[in-house]
């Protein structure tokens, strides 16, 4: 074994072609890469899966690479060589089994490239021709680490590089009946373990002489076809060519060495809640039979833990689909509670509302009387004593009150008719000689409810005529109280009605 600190030069063309390989898919420096491809006993397959997993102890990784590339003993008895072709194929089974779906790093083709100052690229314009002509003499790996583009075709991104490979595949086969997923190879891994699907993997090789038969007379075969295109089956495709540099990654992180190649990639709970691992591996040319065979053994072998998760899934769902039609039970519950309650409080506030107006139109009456008594008392103490027998062209008015009761009175013949009125409203204080004097109320504007009629012929003696008694009466007269508060409510109602009509 090399040590770390070994020169490029004395590595062997093996070790060489090891190292550029690994580089070209990592990405690495040579300093990190060549101990770990010592550790990983020059397999690049192991030390790539290593620099993506994790490096850990793989005891049967170390083992197949060991069996891989030493050639195998040679064994003078039969037995021991069916022993050892078991033990390999017993060995490849657990791999394929456990061997996970890698997650690739790709870049968009759209991305800028950093290009240096132009002063800077100069000035290392030396050393950079320097070392070209040393990586061209001695074989020398790029500095980059990079997979140097010589195909020609343009870098995409991953979603614009599916498209093409959609297209070209269109136009190279003239039909298009698989449904390849028009996205990258990390967005058709999340949509199968989102959506509980298998994800067909297919990785092209224009170069390869058998692709085109195999796409044609394998891939697009009937049944292969239909078993693909069969909605119980549950697949998703997606392809690539490895011209491409995200088919390229998959193909290395997938270990393909031989082309035409198929995966198919599912969800595997039994490892980890989130692993995606590769079920099946199709290599090279095979009969539409035995693909068919191979697609139906591993998604037969896989659908059951998918279906414990799909009823999973389902029950989680109707769960939350309960939770929230109980929410939303509770929350129109709460709406109408909440209705319910504004409703109350709007009726208590309207309750509350009306007895405070009814208290207040009760104060407000019972404060109206109490001037109104008081107003009373103060008016009939300046209404002018009634004339004595001695008086020479008084007036004598005979008022009959609307109990029935009669005012028989004596006025002066100048007096106003206010007067009378006033001697009308007050006469029950004028007839008590003990009321108390007191004061015009503050702020009290006291209306007459009542006017002063002649019964026949029918006359209205209205204070807003004004007048002396004895203008408007004459030397007597015989008088009737009208109450004049009905009237007003009636004629408020027609006017009402006049303005609604």
């Amino acid at each position: 074994m090399s040590s770390p600190e070994l020169d490029l030069d004395r590595l062997s063309d093996s070790e060489r072609t090891a190292l550029e390989t690994y580089m070209a898919v990592t990405s690495q420096e040579p300093s990190e890469a060549i101990p770990l491809l010592q550790r990983s006993e020059w397999n690049v397959q192991i030390a790539i899966s290593k620099f993506f997993d994790g490096e850990g102890p793989d005891p049967l990784a170390e083992a197949r690479s060991a069996m891989d590339q030493a050639p195998p003993p040679q064994q003078n008895r039969r037995t021991q060589n069916l022993m050892n072709e078991d033990f390999t194929e017993r060995l490849s089974q657990i791999t394929r089994v456990t061997d996970p779906a890698p997650q690739i790093s790709t870049q968009s083709g759209d991305q800028p490239v950093y290009r240096p100052p132009l002063i800077i690229a100069l000035l290392f314009m030396p050393f950079n021709l320097v070392y070209r002509l040393l990586c061209t003499s001695f074989r020398l790996p790029a500095l980059r680490g990079a997979r140097q583009n010589t195909t020609g075709r343009r870098p995409l991104g991953p979603k614009d590089t599916a498209a093409r490979f959609i297209r070209e595949f269109e136009e190279e086969y003239e039909a298009h009946p698989i449904p390849f997923l028009e996205n990258g190879y990390n967005m058709a891994l999340e949509k199968a373990h989102r959506d509980l699907k298998f994800l067909l993997v297919v990785l092209l090789s224009p170069e390869h002489d058998d692709t085109s038969s195999w796409v044609r007379d394998t891939l697009l075969a009937p049944e292969v076809v239909e078993f693909i295109n069969d909605p119980r089956n549950n697949l998703l495709v997606w392809g690539g060519n490895v011209r491409d540099s995200e088919a390229y990654q998959v193909a290395n992180s997938l270990r393909v060495t031989k082309f035409p190649f198929a995966a198919v990639v599912v969800h595997t709970p039994n490892v980890s809640s989130t692993a995606m691992s590769v079920v099946g591996r199709i290599a090279g040319v095979n009969a539409p039979a035995e693909v068919v065979t191979k697609l139906q053994a591993a998604v037969t072998s896989n659908q059951e833990p998918l279906e414990r998760i799909r009823s999973s899934r389902a029950e989680q769902r109707a769960s939350r689909s309960l939770r929230e039609e109980q929410d939303s039970a509770y929350e129109r519950s709460l709406a109408i509670d909440r209705e319910r309650a504004r409703q109350r409080r709007e009726a208590e506030a309207e309750r509350q509302r009306e007895e405070q107006e009814a208290a207040g139109r009760q104060a407000a009456e019972e404060q109206r009387r109490r001037d109104l008594a008081q107003w009373k008392l103060w008016r009939a103490q300046s209404v002018s004593a009634e004339p004595g027998p001695d008086a020479k062209d008084t007036v004598r008015v005979s008022v009959r009150l609307p109990s029935g009761e009669r005012i028989m009175r004596k006025f002066a013949p100048d007096a106003d008719l206010e007067e009378l009125y006033a001697v009308v409203e007050c006469w029950e204080a004028l007839q008590d000689a003990d009321a108390p004097r007191t004061s015009e109320p503050a702020g009290f504007v006291h209306q007459y409810p009542f006017r002063l009629v002649s019964p026949m012929p029918r006359v209205v003696y209205s204070l807003d005529d004004g007048g002396s008694i004895r203008e408007k009466i004459g030397r007597g007269g015989n008088l009737l109280v009208e109450p004049i508060e009905n009237e007003d409510e009636e004629d408020s109602e027609e006017d009402d009605a006049t303005v609604v009509s």
